[in-house]
């Protein structure tokens, strides 16, 4: 017979239904699986028992504000996963701060002198490698130490943009620049301390809140561009873009370019390193990216790497030639330690001769990585259930503030350019990282990659181009948060916007968009005011008060409850007064009844007297 589920049924009702046995592997994978969980458990359950658990305040730890999904098993895979998406930074930073060349110099270019030209490119290939190292203890001890001061899954590292600003406009390419090197680390150093006041007076979060919305989004949106320019120009990237002889710029990455990467009677986009970047470090992690691959960017840095390897190919990196073969010599040694030239003497407070500039650079830095940081770190810890309401301070938001700064006057005596949270952190949160424990590993493993700064070194530029223009598309893509709808709005973002990368300088834009702002809408306002005529579309504007919304700066909050304090002494003191006058006049009014009587009938008589007639008074 057959059942109601349309299974035949034996007729033998005695007859037993065995399941089917798994095959041997699968039962092994299963055997194997259980095995591996149960000693994941078995390792959260002990850690989170020590002091470890405790200090970062685990599930299972018996602390008063443990973490409820705080694992440390999983804290370490997502540090992991952390360190594997920001991987490209030990190769992009270093290709970027090379340009400005620093210390390196060949006076005048001294034209026809080739060794020059050589020497010079020479010290531009060491001082890259020691960027590689300088970056990965940067980035090293910045995750540490937030990690262990903040308790969260965030890692900082020097920054993607910033350091575009800070090697193309603020040092300038071959030092051509705002300042001298050694002067632009010390704006980098004085800026972290000026954070820390900022931070520590709560200043930082009123000024980011009553910047205007739509600029600071523009803002990042004009880095993007300004860092997919980077991604596609000569020398820094995958040499597409060139200045051009009539037209502003030009197409370029010709198989034959001369030293500007110019083509002169070649056709252009003939280079097979160009077109191995594009496939290989644009097009793959793309589609990576389409299906949410976390790795997308680090693969293809890997992927070109690895084929520009072989020497005898028209692709490769090390050539043969004496540059070529220099670069090959220490990329083969794959491990070791190199030791930067730079040490903690290096900066240079004595810039008179640049005073103008180096107040511009160093409120243009204040500006961006205020905002940048304020922004990742406020959405991280949202991602981490660390924000909740409306309220835009994070629990410990003054300890993660200061530590980013500190890290950032740290990174400057080492040669780095500003430090700032990275977005791609989230990729360790949304893998399950919750503490400062996923912090430390990435640190580790940054740490770890001091050691192999030889391979990182070997990282061509057609590599990292690609990885800037898509980490450009991802910052691009904010653009929809700006309001379009009014014109007092619109109007000076797409100037930030714009400005920035067509300037080539991120201080510029943000001067030029800020500028528009300003004027526009002052100009709006007061002709509102005198007509009583409002502009079509004024309702769409973005509200903006410089009394946003949230708890006030420390410093006013300190003010407010000394004046409170004060009023209350002050009120307490004249209640004293008025108590003691009291006292003062209960006394005067309780004298002895005879005395006031006796003084009272002495008055009197002299009184009557006085006003008696002559004929009754008495001799």
């Amino acid at each position: 017979m057959a059942g109601t589920t349309g299974v035949r049924l034996s007729d033998n009702p005695d007859e037993i239904h065995e399941t089917p046995r798994r095959s041997i592997f699968r039962r092994g994978v299963a055997y194997a699986t259980e095995a591996i969980n149960g000693g994941v458990d078995f390792v959260n359950r002990k850690v989170s028992g020590t002091y470890i658990g405790r200090f970062f305040r685990l599930r299972g730890s018996g602390h008063s504000e443990e973490i409820r999904d705080a694992n440390f098993c999983t804290e370490i895979r997502a540090g992991l996963i952390t360190f594997s998406t920001m991987l490209y930074v030990l190769a992009a930073n270093p290709a970027v701060i090379a340009m400005s060349g620093y210390e390196c110099s060949c006076q005048g270019e001294d034209v026809g002198n080739p060794s020059c030209a050589q020497d010079y490119q020479t010290c531009i290939e060491e001082l890259r490698r020691d960027m590689v190292t300088v970056t990965a203890a940067v980035s090293a001890m910045s995750c540490i130490l937030f990690g262990l001061m903040t308790n969260m899954p965030v890692a900082l590292a020097p920054g993607m943009g910033l350091n575009s600003y800070f090697a193309y406009q603020v040092i300038g390419v071959r030092g051509t620049g705002l300042l001298p090197w050694r002067s632009a680390l010390t704006a980098v150093f004085l800026e972290g301390w000026i954070f820390i006041i900022l931070a520590l007076t709560g200043l930082r979060h009123w000024l980011v809140r009553i910047i205007p919305s739509t600029m600071k989004v523009a803002g990042v949106c004009g880095i993007g561009l300004f860092l997919a320019l980077t991604g596609l120009t000569f020398n820094t990237g995958l040499g597409i873009i060139t200045s051009g002889n009539v037209v502003p710029i030009s197409l370029a990455a010709c198989s034959n370019p001369d030293e500007h990467g110019q083509c002169s009677g070649v056709s252009a986009i003939a280079s097979p390193k160009l077109w191995l970047g594009i496939l290989g470090g644009g097009i793959l992690p793309t589609v990576l990216m389409g299906f949410n691959n976390k790795y997308s960017i680090g693969i293809g840095v890997l992927f070109v790497t690895l084929m520009s390897i072989p020497r005898s190919t028209s692709v490769t990196f090390f050539p043969y030639d004496s540059a070529g073969q220099n670069k090959w010599d220490y990329f083969s040694s794959m491990v070791g330690v190199r030791k930067p030239r730079f040490d903690l003497g290096q900066l240079r407070f004595d810039f008179r001769q640049h005073q103008g500039n180096f107040i511009v650079a160093l409120l243009t830095m204040l500006y961006v990585d205020m905002i940048d940081c304020t922004a990742t770190l406020q959405g991280l810890a949202r991602y981490s259930y660390r924000l909740q309401g409306a309220d835009p301070d994070f629990p410990g938001s003054t300890i993660a503030y200061c530590t980013n700064a500190f890290c950032i006057s740290m990174g400057a005596l080492l040669g780095s350019s500003p430090v700032t949270a990275f977005v791609e952190s989230g990729a360790g949160a949304q893998s399950g990282g919750r503490t400062g424990i996923a912090a430390i590993v990435t640190g580790l493993c940054f740490l770890a990659s001091v050691f192999m700064a030889p391979f990182f070194s070997g990282i061509p530029p057609y590599a990292t181009g690609p990885a800037l223009i898509l980490i450009g598309c991802l910052m691009l893509r904010q653009v929809h948060s700006i309001n379009w709808n009014y014109a007092g709005d619109a109007i000076p973002s797409f100037v930030t916007i714009m400005f920035i990368p067509f300037s080539y300088s991120v201080a510029y834009g943000l001067i030029a968009g800020l500028f528009t702002y300003i004027a526009v809408n002052t100009v709006i306002w007061v002709i509102s005011k005198l007509t009583g005529v409002e502009p079509h579309d004024y309702h769409l504007k973005q509200y903006w008060t410089i009394n946003p919304a949230g708890r006030k700066p420390w410093v006013y909050r300190a003010y407010k409850k000394i004046m409170a304090k004060l009023q209350k002494n002050r009120g307490q003191a004249t209640e004293e007064v008025a108590v003691q006058e009291f006292e003062l006049m209960e006394r005067h009014t309780s004298r002895p009844r005879s005395a006031v009587a006796s003084a009272s009938t002495m008055d009197d008589k002299h009184s009557r007297r006085a006003q008696s007639p002559d004929h009754l008074r008495s001799d």
